[in-house]
């Protein structure tokens, strides 16, 4: 196989399709290239580029655009405040539930060990 040196047969060039604006064009549009045969009118072949005002959006285009960055961002803004604010707040609410829980635990199991005690000393005094 041997290497291929340009583009293969068929394939316009990129001068050959290109539509220049100016009267200038391009410095000479190779003539004869394997690429004439393939494309007829370079006009045609391409769509020409206009690079003044249609590249640009427009005003609802901005618009939606810097409202879709400003509500990313502001998400982001408010989970992480409310993460900071809510953060000592849960942990403080968490410790109390926790050693409420611990007092009523406390107070029920002394509460059920005191009617065990007593059911048992009730029991062994009736022998």
């Amino acid at each position: 196989m041997n290497p291929v040196s340009g583009p293969p047969q068929g394939v316009p060039t990129l001068t050959e399709v290109i539509d220049w604006h100016d009267d200038a064009g391009p410095a000479s549009a190779p003539e004869g290239s394997a690429g004439d045969s393939a494309v007829a009118d370079p006009a045609s072949a391409a769509t020409p580029v206009d690079t003044s005002e249609s590249k640009l959006p427009s005003e609802a285009e901005l618009i939606e655009q810097v409202l879709v960055q400003v509500q990313r961002q502001l998400d982001l803004m408010i989970e992480y405040r409310m993460r900071e604010a809510l953060t000592p707040l849960l942990a403080r609410a968490t410790d109390n539930l926790v050693r409420d829980a611990r007092n009523e635990l406390a107070s029920t199991l002394r509460d059920v060990v005191a009617r065990a005690v007593a059911q048992e000393l009730t029991r062994h005094r009736n022998r």
